[in-house]
């Protein structure tokens, strides 16, 4: 099984308090939560691919952390991994480490950043039913207003029609999730359980 999430940033205590206010006691309880989380769900031999900012921690402190995560471990790299210039981390623990990816997913293509990419390759690709064959997976903006100007930019984008060279015109397909941990309750999550999460969210 293969799981995805966004921005855990486990030791970033500030995100108590400030951006997100997770409103944990204590960056203790909330790497405790988080951890419980993602072991709850992620067995040993499933993948996980981490969309960015897993750890704000040092390098002694996500060496840990990685012992402890359930996993192999996909990593793409976010703005606030600082630990990887550290060259005491434990590489060993990622199956790779890139900052973009592309990557099949039952018989769809998933688009792999960390920043999200508004005109993301295979776009327009859909099935014969009309349903999509990409999806744009991202992290970085969490729950802020970044985030709301992508959703009212993928509403305009899904409500502009584009006519293809036979003359058929059809809505442009606009397929991009925010991998958020905390819109997940801090779970990974798979393709087909991101889509029903978004979906629910934007009901």
């Amino acid at each position: 099984m293969r799981y995805y999430i966004a921005d855990p940033h486990f030791f970033h205590g500030a995100l108590n308090t400030k951006m997100d206010r997770r409103g944990f006691e204590s960056v203790e309880a909330m790497n405790e939560y988080m951890l419980r989380q993602w072991n709850r769900k992620v067995r040993k031999n499933d993948e996980v691919v981490i969309l960015g900012d897993l750890s704000w921690g040092k390098a002694e402190e996500t060496n840990e952390l990685l012992e402890r995560l359930n996993g192999r471990l996909y990593l793409i790299q976010g703005n606030h991994d600082r630990f990887l210039k550290n060259k005491d981390y434990n590489a060993g623990r990622f199956v790779w480490i890139k900052p973009y990816e592309e990557l099949q997913d039952n018989k769809r293509k998933v688009i792999l950043c960390h920043y999200p990419i508004m005109c993301y390759n295979g776009q327009y690709r859909v099935d014969e039913k009309g349903n999509p064959k990409v999806y744009m997976l991202y992290g970085h903006v969490h729950d802020t207003q970044d985030q709301r100007l992508l959703e009212r930019f993928q509403a305009i984008t899904r409500e502009t029609a584009s006519v293809s060279p036979d003359g058929t015109a059809r809505q442009i397909p606009c397929n991009m999730i925010n991998c958020f941990c905390m819109y997940s309750d801090y779970v990974p999550l798979t393709l087909d359980e991101w889509i029903a999460c978004e979906r629910r969210r934007m009901e």
